[in-house]
């Protein structure tokens, strides 16, 4: 939505965050029976780079996973 009257605003608009991750579940995966099964999270970030850094790190094993353990989140790029 686009502001009216930005001199009105108490703080700065937030930046532009054109590139984003989608994270969703294998259908297979037992958490997905505790969630609705159209599931999914957005993160945004402002610069190709960033996303690139967090997607990175969110694809890389957990530090605290079990032994064994085999999340299966699913990451899919969103943006330009």
């Amino acid at each position: 939505m686009a502001i009216c009257h930005e001199h009105n605003l108490r703080a700065p608009p937030p930046p532009a965050t054109p590139y984003g991750i989608r994270v969703t579940l294998d259908p297979r995966d037992p958490f997905s029976r505790l969630v609705d099964a159209d599931w999914h999270k957005e993160h945004w970030f402002a610069t190709e780079r960033e996303r690139d850094e967090a997607l990175a790190d969110m694809a890389g094993r957990h530090l605290y996973s079990r032994q064994g353990d085999l999340p299966s989140p699913r990451y899919e790029k969103i943006g330009p």
